[in-house]
């Protein structure tokens, strides 16, 4: 999830059967999600990772300049803590903590959960990215593209506690919990393996069809990640042995992969206006559900495994100048017109 990278102007993709894995299960519902809120956020027109946290149902948001924190049911704003250039978080609600990456500051900004107050500001280094928390080593672990690295921070004394080497651009990143973390190379079609305890690299898996992996998820049950594509993929891979499990196809502009533990769904948040819907019926069986409307844009998320509901961030896109060819310099987001958009399970 680099500067930048809000998608502007991508079509929609009818969704087809998978490369591998079940076809779509053609008795599933009509619709498996709808729309039930959406929450204004206001400018700044930016937005990056959001984070569910359930024991507290906050929602963790990057928009821009801050972490904005969200209550989970009503999209009400509880607070924000002052973060140029937010894009990853963490939060650690028995130590009563969050950590927050900030690009602008070449830090981690460390708060308070209850007050939101700045604590400490730990230099990491530029251009972080995703900022995950790994509960067996009580680490927090920041990915740093341009240097091609993870930095790990000991939330003992919120100091950093190592760094790792990678073997290319690392975007997201996910732990399963029982000391090891999952990180997608970005620039080397590539998942690498670490041990959160030694700090150390304990495996690279080439993912060759996988252009630029973005979005990740875990099972850990089932140990298994979920790698989302530009290239319109999803991969289901072995978190054992790196096995290209399954192939999935999605939408256009997939930036996120979530995982709902109760319903066993895995999703791709994409960029292009839908939300992708995948059911794990085993460690190596899955079914497309296939394609949700959500939003053009809304291509970051989260979920609450126990509701069900997802929540995304997005905004109105404008033409600002009719004769670029570029996207990027055509479409811009309209001011004020970002928004926290929360899916609910259709009965």
């Amino acid at each position: 999830m680099r500067p930048g990278m809000i998608v502007l102007a991508l079509a929609a993709v009818a969704c087809g059967l998978p490369v591998s894995g079940s076809a779509a299960d053609p008795a599933r519902p009509a619709n498996l999600y709808h729309l039930s809120k959406a929450v204004p956020i206001g400018s700044p027109e930016r937005w990056d990772y959001l984070l569910y946290e359930r024991t507290a149902h906050r929602v963790y948001a990057a928009h821009g300049t801050s972490i904005d924190v969200l209550d989970g049911g009503t999209g009400a704003k509880l607070g924000e803590v002052p973060v140029p250039g937010a894009n990853g978080v963490a939060v650690i609600p028995d130590r009563g903590k969050g950590y927050a990456g900030s690009r602008a500051r070449q830090a981690v900004i460390v708060f308070d959960l209850k007050t939101f107050k700045i604590l400490k500001t730990v230099p990491v280094g530029e251009d972080s990215d995703a900022v995950v928390y790994d509960p067996a080593s009580k680490r927090v672990f920041v990915m740093e593209g341009d240097p091609h690295q993870a930095v790990a921070i000991d939330t003992d004394t919120d100091t950093v506690a190592g760094e790792i080497a990678l073997s290319g651009q690392p975007e997201f990143a996910a732990a399963d919990g029982s000391g090891h973390l999952f990180v997608n190379i970005a620039d080397q079609k590539a998942i690498q393996r670490i041990n959160t305890r030694t700090l150390q690299v304990e495996a690279t898996w080439p993912i060759p069809d996988c252009e630029s992996p973005h979005g990740m998820s875990i099972d850990p049950d089932s140990k298994r990640v979920f790698s989302t594509c530009i290239n319109s993929k999803l991969l289901v891979v072995d978190a054992i042995n790196g096995r290209i499990v399954a192939t999935f196809p999605i939408s256009k502009g997939s930036d996120a992969s979530a995982f709902d533990s109760q319903r066993h769904r895995i999703f791709s948040s994409n960029g292009s206006g839908s939300l992708t819907v995948i059911r794990a019926d085993g460690p190596d069986k899955y079914t497309l559900l296939g394609e949700e409307p959500t939003q053009l844009l809304a291509r970051t998320m989260t979920v609450d495994p126990v509701s069900g509901r997802i929540f995304m961030l997005a905004g109105e896109r404008i033409e600002v100048d009719p004769n670029a060819t570029n996207p990027r310099q055509r479409y811009g987001v309209a001011p004020g017109s970002a928004r926290l958009l929360m899916f609910d399970t259709v009965p």
